[in-house]
């Protein structure tokens, strides 16, 4: 939605390189594999931009199952280098980022003892669907004994467990009565990935005075060796010279290099979709596990209690980039049938529906390969026949992407002829950073930090990690009022836009807060949080009416969240 009651001035990030016209790398796409791309360079003294046509971290990125996950299904694939580094960076990142990233118990129903030892070695060998069929007990045995293999370094979880049918039930009561065992290992959450994206984003901005972050800003062309980009909040347009260009835009790759004059066949994603149920019965049936299976039809799928609600997931279906991904009713019916096949007891209904939401995997182009089978690691392509060097990105998963973007870096470094000054490896993440752990280290922090914050403190804690307390800090310094319920205020409504460039009422309802997934949002928070940001914006009377309708079709439309319905809730 390009406005004309703002211009490029107001926004000092995007005057201050539009001035300038240059930096030493440009990186196009602001997901999280741009945004690590971006966080290492700045850490290394590189000047880099990154251009994002939406908001950060809200196209692929935004759309993930919420997990970091070493991935026990790539190891049919043959994929032990991915699982391996998998692995290593989800035990990392309960570490360095333990504000957003926790260890998650994760529980496999298991119907049969030696269902798929046949079809596996097909599988692993042609990389392609033989008929589906569930896995039994022995090959989901040998696949986590593996796992635990890959697990070992760090000892951030603890090994996986098998018990029978009368241990799985008293664990789990509403199980599915027909099962033979369980199997329960350990992998991560990841409870707000577009704030954590966010927390690697500041990172790069705070390291290096010459990074700069420009959202809703996108490559349309070439001027030159130039890349020439759009404000899409002005419609002013200007060149960006660089001396490498990086493009990291996911599934959007190959539509990208078109737009800079290189025809490319990298991608062929698939789209992924998920819907999030308010269902109490369902979520205390979890007991706080993910449940995580293959269907019948071989599709992947978990069932997955977070903030409150249930994640239900996901789907692995080819789609076209140029295209608007939704999650279908059909998909619906599938996510209901799959609970009815765990929970049989349990009864799902679409009014417990609080927000559906799909988007396409960055997948390599994968031919007639099955969907479930393509690599879900990643490459760079460099074209080095252009006077600026051009990269893309293929692939690459949430759970990778600090290792990813060091890998990245240093290969455009060595294209700069410059050395890598620091590692990311071990780094805490923003609010990760002196992260209190436990009940007792937590209350302390709270006291020290967040004194006075009362009830709000730990919604803070959660939000930001420790940067909380600069948050708070800035609450403190003037007149606050609650917006949302009590959920947000006007002060720290206002740090947002300060610190987290936020441009648009969308930016604060879907990914600087959890009101659209947890299905809290109302038409009445809608307005009052436009109200509010509009003298921070500047934004006139017109442009918060249209603010509010927008964002309003926006959730409607791709999300399925009726404002109507989440008033009655």
């Amino acid at each position: 939605m390009a406005d004309d009651t703002r211009t490029a001035a107001e926004r000092p990030e995007v005057t201050e390189v539009r001035e300038s016209g240059r930096t030493t790398v440009l990186v196009i796409g602001g997901g999280i594999n741009g945004i690590s791309t971006f966080r290492d360079l700045a850490l290394q003294g590189v000047d880099v931009v990154l251009v994002e046509r939406g908001d950060f971290a809200s196209g692929a990125s935004s759309a993930s199952s919420h997990m970091i996950h070493g991935g026990i299904r790539y190891l049919e694939n043959g994929e032990f280098r991915l699982v391996k580094e998998s692995v290593t960076e989800r035990n990392g990142l309960i570490r360095i980022a333990p504000h957003y990233v926790k260890p998650l118990e994760t529980t496999i129903p298991i119907y049969s003892t030696f269902s798929g030892i046949l079809a596996a070695p097909l599988r692993f060998l042609r990389h392609r669907s033989t008929k589906p069929q569930e896995r039994g007990a022995v090959l989901i045995k040998v696949g986590l004994t593996i796992y635990d293999l890959f697990s070992r370094a760090g000892g951030t979880v603890p090994r996986h467990r098998f018990v029978g049918r009368k241990k799985s039930l008293a664990a789990l009561p509403a199980l599915d009565p027909r099962i033979a065992y369980t199997a329960t290992y350990y992998d991560a959450s990841m409870h707000d990935p577009e704030r954590l994206a966010l927390d690697v984003l500041q990172d790069g901005r705070d390291a290096h005075p010459g990074a700069h972050a420009l959202n809703y800003v996108e490559a349309i062309g070439r001027d030159g060796e130039a890349v020439l980009v759009r404000d899409r909040e002005s419609g002013a347009e200007f060149a960006i010279a660089a001396d490498v260009v990086v493009n990291t835009s996911g599934p959007w790759t190959d539509l990208t290099n078109e737009r800079l004059g290189g025809l490319t066949r990298f991608m062929g994603g698939t789209k992924g979709s998920h819907i999030v149920l308010d269902n109490p019965e369902l979520l205390a049936a979890t007991a706080g596990r993910e449940i995580f299976f293959e269907h019948s039809d071989g599709r992947i799928v978990l069932i997955y209690p977070l903030k409150g609600r249930v994640l239900v997931g996901t789907t692995d279906i080819d789609a076209d980039p140029r295209e608007v991904p939704l999650c279908t009713e059909k998909e619906v019916d599938y996510f209901f049938a799959l609970v009815r096949h765990v929970f049989p007891g349990i009864p799902v209904h679409r009014d417990q529906i609080v927000y559906r939401f799909s988007g396409i995997r960055p997948l390599p182009r994968h031919e007639d390969t099955a969907p479930g089978f393509v690599s879900r690691d990643y490459r760079i392509e460099v074209d080095s026949r252009r006077a600026v060097p051009h990269l893309s990105l293929v692939g690459g998963k949430w759970t990778t992407f600090r290792a990813l973007g060091e890998t990245m870096s240093d290969r455009i470094l060595g294209i700069l002829g410059r050395t890598r000054v620091v590692s990311t490896a071990g780094r805490a993440i923003g609010g990760g950073r002196d992260y209190p752990v436990g009940d007792a280290a937590r209350a302390t922090w709270i006291a020290q930090h967040l004194g006075g914050a009362g009830e709000r403190a730990e919604t803070l804690l959660v939000r930001y990690g420790t940067r909380a307390a600069d948050v708070w800090r800035h609450v403190e310094q003037g007149p606050d009022a609650p917006l949302a319920g009590g959920d947000l205020s006007t002060r720290e409504l206002e740090w947002m836009v300060e610190n987290e460039l936020v441009v648009r009422l969308e930016d604060v309802i879907l990914r600087r807060t959890d009101l659209a997934f947890t299905g809290a949002v109302s038409e009445r928070f809608l307005e009052e949080i436009a109200d509010a940001l509009g003298p921070l914006l500047g934004w006139d009377p017109a442009r918060v009416a249209r603010e509010v309708e927008s964002t309003r079709d926006l959730l409607d439309t791709r999300h399925g969240l009726s404002l109507a319905a989440s008033a009655r809730r």
